[in-house]
């Protein structure tokens, strides 16, 4: 195990009563699947929340026990990294309409003994941000040093400085926007009809039996597309035209397209199609551009660290321009970056170094600033 790495990690799971929605409804029981990297000091000020994107889940950093690869966030979270565990205390937590151990449509219904599918309640953002404060209470965290995330992950670190700004010392979002738009609704609602146009879909109602697997993976194939940059793809998949097929069979006469089935059939194998039409829905109806973002009158003292790639069309970088103008105007203190990058919407996963400098610079000095260099 490389010395910079958390090493072996096991998710674990927190579950409590009754949680209230957005939209009136409750849900009995939710059970939260959380990984955690470093220690919580004494004082319990040292904890940052890292939130995930779209389709990932808590596992960040490390190894489970016998995996070849770790964490969907690995390059950033362990000793020295962006997010030093040697100096901060990392919780990860799977969302809640999730489908890697959160409660989600997948779950049980208590009231029926059977998988939710569509009877599970509708959920927004602010429904997971609210499960995700139950599970900060867990550990008697009073104030996060920081939320972080990327895409739907950065999501989530605006609304929680909307729901809970007093929670928190500072935000650092993401490649991501105020609220949704017209363009990304578009995209998220192709996906949705692929999976529900799938004859094994059956309503929502298909656990136990044939699942959507050929819907989720177009959906997926679609979404993977928006991922990525024109450039990016071109390195990736240079076009070598093949010999022209008169009988057209449709079989992946192109690399692009063999590529794009591999994600998709493998994507089936750990998300569920319930899952991917209800948190994409959430991500739809996501908006913070309010009066009640960051009232004045509460004199609430944020630092924030926003930072979007120049190549990512699915939240460009004038949508993160406008997080900027828009704290400013609330009078809050905000760094910006626009990281040159080729990777497109992926960069966030990618542009590891250039990240890992602005992220451990903002925090040191917010650590400095807040603690008093105190370590």
């Amino acid at each position: 195990m490389a010395r910079d790495s958390v090493g072996i990690v096991q998710t674990k799971y927190f579950t409590f009563e009754n949680l209230v929605l957005a939209n009136g409804q409750s849900l009995p029981q939710v059970t939260i699947a959380y990984e955690t990297y470093g220690t919580l000091n004494e004082q319990k000020n040292n904890a940052i929340l890292i939130t995930h994107a779209f389709t990932g889940d808590a596992h960040c950093a490390g190894f489970h026990e016998g995996d070849k690869k770790p964490g969907w966030w690995d390059s950033m979270v362990g000793p020295g990294k962006a997010f030093d565990t040697n100096k901060y205390f990392i919780i990860a937590s799977n969302v809640l309409g999730g489908c890697a151990g959160t409660t989600g449509p997948e779950s049980i219904n208590p009231a029926t003994g059977v998988s939710y599918g569509t009877d599970f309640p509708a959920i927004t953002i602010s429904d997971m941000v609210k499960a995700q404060k139950k599970l900060v209470e867990f550990f008697g965290i009073e104030k996060l040093f920081s939320v972080a995330g990327g895409s739907m992950g950065g999501m989530q670190v605006l609304q929680w400085v909307m729901d809970y700004p007093e929670y928190m010392y500072s935000a650092i979002p993401i490649a991501i926007t105020l609220r949704s738009t017209p363009q990304q609704i578009a995209f998220n609602e192709v996906g949705r009809q692929a999976i529900m146009g799938d004859s094994a879909w059956s309503h929502g109602h298909y656990y136990g039996g044939d699942e959507p697997n050929k819907g989720l993976a177009v959906a997926r194939m679609l979404g993977h597309i928006t991922y990525m940059s024109d450039y990016s793809m071109q390195k990736k998949f240079p076009v070598k035209n093949p010999e022209p097929n008169e009988n057209f069979d449709f079989n992946a006469d192109f690399e692009v397209e063999e590529y794009l089935r591999y994600r998709g059939s493998s994507f089936v194998k750990r998300f569920d199609a319930n899952s991917y039409l209800y948190l994409s829905k959430a991500i739809d109806y996501f908006d913070v551009q309010k009066d009640n973002f960051l009232p004045e009158e509460k004199n609430l003292d944020i630092k924030f660290l926003v930072i979007s790639f120049k190549s990512d069309w699915l939240y460009p970088p004038y949508q993160s321009e406008n997080i900027v103008k828009f704290l400013k105007m609330k009078n809050q203190e905000v760094t910006y970056c626009n990281i040159f990058s080729t990777y497109g919407h992926d960069a966030f996963l990618l542009e590891v170094k250039d990240e890992t400098r602005l992220i451990k610079n903002f925090l040191n000095r917010l650590y400095d600033e807040v603690f008093g260099g105190e370590r």
